[in-house]
């Protein structure tokens, strides 16, 4: 049971052994990719770079066009089944794209009606639109986001009618529906503005750096690194899904992407298949927190803490970083306890491939970089720029070859490949905004948060735990983006009401709801991962829980050392307990997998690490 974010379905970004492959021509291109997709690709693609110079359109124009956009990737493209489903799409999608086309070409009078709709005819377009949302999000990401979704709305719609203290005052149904299609209350939201304005520049990046030869240049500098060092094809996978996370921010296709090149390799070397699979799962899991993309749920965690972009990058990057030292601190132990060898001279690409292919990564991050932290441009102006850079250089390709017929292939590919993401991710946050919407006007996030505050006894830490706990149950059947949308407007609340500070209850509940990724008995990410290495998948996932247990900690450990997100503010002090939760978690890695396997070593570890995780906040 799988669950992918926006790039989950795309191709793998390449690897080392692409370089010299032929590439295909213009023709073969566009017949691979369809032209339909690539109508549809190149209509989202210049609808949402136009939007980053074209200045402020209306939320009543720009929204529904977005939707509108998306809806022919999920019901027409992606119709899957027998034929009453396929043509049940079909209609839909039209149905939906009409009702679009009502809101955009009535936007004025809509929005003097201040949320009340008048007439059957807007009652329907308003059943529909939220129908349309509904089916699109479980075509897209399977039935569980649309299922609470559904739940929620009937109790926005009948809620009045439920006892006690969960009840809530009768909305009338112009006004319920009203807010919901005709405001910023519901499908419209600030959240799909995110999506709109944010979000789809920087997923259209990625997209136009993953069509290029960036793939093969980050895989090839994590092989000259890493390669060398005991259990380098471990540290290679490590290295590589670190980069390739830096512009997917997606697990599911940083598996399926690195996966094919590291998990071979490493089997070839004679490693166990289960943890093969294993080291690739805990590397591909922290592409989503890894700067600067960090997938989808950045951007909307910017908009709900009403800070900038770049302040979350940098407070989630020394977590990053010591998600990714733990997963190479796991491996380094399995090597020692399994005598992993290195890779050899012969498999390694030499550092001519990797000056030649670490550009075309490099070079738009640097301009990402830059506008981000030295100009006052917008980061989706950032990324617009960075786009137009990534687009010139995708002429080249691996083996610093010039070929117009390659260059326009590479562009086809990023456009549909851009396309079909920004579809997918639409799909999860216009959903997900139904559910915000329904929340604000019935007021159950705050009964929601007086009920955990009452679970908790008002202790923090019990909160956390209960928290974590719900974060992860939730991201085991929602991609990421939507377990976080709801687990922190249920949760994050309370979490701050006990005193924890607001950011740091969002990344709290963000980094657990990425985990299930790993988590039995639900781990998408495993699955894939078992799939390519060829072996059952619970071991797997023993193994990933093995290798990644001080993950769980990390968390735990900026609660107790508030200092490790704080790099803006106080970066020495932040070196300070980024170290100081490195060695506690270190320590909880090495308990784990006991490389010497003696009898004392495990406890006295677990015990010191959690000593120094959580004695002497930082």
């Amino acid at each position: 049971m799988t669950h992918p974010d926006p790039v989950s379905r795309d191709p793998a970004p390449g690897g080392v052994a692409a370089s010299g492959a032929a590439p295909p021509s213009l023709r073969e291109t566009v017949r691979a990719l369809g032209v339909l997709p690539l109508l549809f690709g190149a209509a989202s693609v210049g609808f949402h770079l136009y939007l980053v110079f074209a200045g402020l359109w209306p939320h009543l124009v720009t929204r529904p066009l977005h939707l509108m956009l998306a809806i022919p990737w999920v019901f027409f493209l992606g119709a899957e089944g027998g034929r009453l489903s396929r043509w049940s799409g079909y209609a839909l999608g039209v149905l939906g794209l009409a009702s679009g086309a009502y809101i955009i070409a009535y936007h004025r009078p809509l929005a003097d009606q201040y949320g009340s709709l008048e007439g059957w005819l807007q009652i329907t377009v308003a059943i529909l639109l939220i129908v349309t949302v509904l089916e699109m999000a479980r075509r897209a990401i399977k039935a569980v986001l649309p299922a609470v979704a559904a739940v929620v709305l009937l109790y926005g719609a009948f809620g009045h009618l439920v006892p006690g203290h969960f009840g809530h005052g009768e909305l009338p149904a112009g006004y319920f529906l009203g807010t919901l299609v005709i405001t910023e209350g519901g499908l419209w939201s600030t959240l799909t503005g995110v999506s709109v304005g944010v979000i789809a520049p920087f997923i259209i990046l990625g997209a136009f750096i993953s069509a290029g030869a960036a793939g093969t240049g980050f895989m090839a500098l994590a092989q000259q690194v890493a390669g060398r060092f005991r259990a380098g094809a471990a540290k290679v996978a490590v290295l590589s899904s670190a980069m390739y996370g830096t512009i997917s921010g997606v697990a599911a296709a940083n598996t399926a992407s690195t996966g094919m090149v590291t998990i071979p390799a490493m089997k070839r070397l004679g490693y166990p298949p289960s943890l093969a699979a294993a080291v690739e799962v805990v590397a591909s899991t922290g592409g989503q927190i890894m700067p600067p993309l960090m997938g989808a749920t950045v951007f909307v965690m910017a908009e709900l803490l009403h800070r900038p972009y770049l302040e979350i990058m940098g407070a989630a990057t020394p977590p990053a970083v010591l998600f990714f030292l733990t997963a190479w601190w796991g491996v380094h132990q399995f090597a020692i306890r399994l005598n992993l060898r290195p890779m050899g001279t012969a498999d390694l690409p030499g550092w001519g491939l990797v000056a030649r292919t670490v550009p075309f990564f490099l070079v738009p991050f640097t301009i990402l970089i830059v506008f981000l932290a030295f100009t006052r441009f917008t980061p989706a102006y950032a990324a617009a720029v960075a786009i137009v850079v990534t687009v010139l250089m995708l002429i080249a390709d691996p083996d610093g070859r010039v070929s117009l017929s390659g260059w326009l292939s590479r562009i086809l590919t990023g456009i549909v490949g851009a396309g079909r993401q920004v579809a997918n991710i639409a799909a999860i946050i216009v959903c997900a905004s139904l559910i915000v919407g329904v929340f604000n006007m019935t007021g159950i996030g705050v009964k929601i948060t007086s009920l955990i505050l009452s679970a908790s006894g008002g202790d923090l830490w019990l909160a956390l735990l209960l928290t974590g706990l719900a974060s992860l149950v939730l991201g085991m059947e929602l991609p990421t983006t939507a377990a976080y949308i709801i687990a922190v407007a249920v949760a994050g609340p309370a979490l701050v009401e006990l005193g924890l500070p607001e950011l740091y209850a969002h990344m709290f509940v963000f980094w657990y709801a990425l985990l299930c990724t790993i988590t039995p008995p639900v781990c998408g990410n495993v699955f894939i991962a078992a799939g390519i290495a060829q072996t059952p998948w619970i071991p797997v996932s023993l193994r990933a829980m093995q290798l990644g247990i001080g993950l769980f900690i990390v968390p735990l450990g900026f609660v107790s050392n508030p200092s490790l997100l704080a790099l803006s503010e106080a970066p020495i002090l932040t070196l300070l307990a980024t170290a100081k939760v490195g060695l506690g978690v270190w320590l909880i890695s090495f308990a784990a997998i006991d490389p010497f396997r003696r009898w004392w070593s495990r406890p006295v570890a677990m015990v010191l690490g959690a000593a120094v995780i959580f004695l002497g906040g930082v």
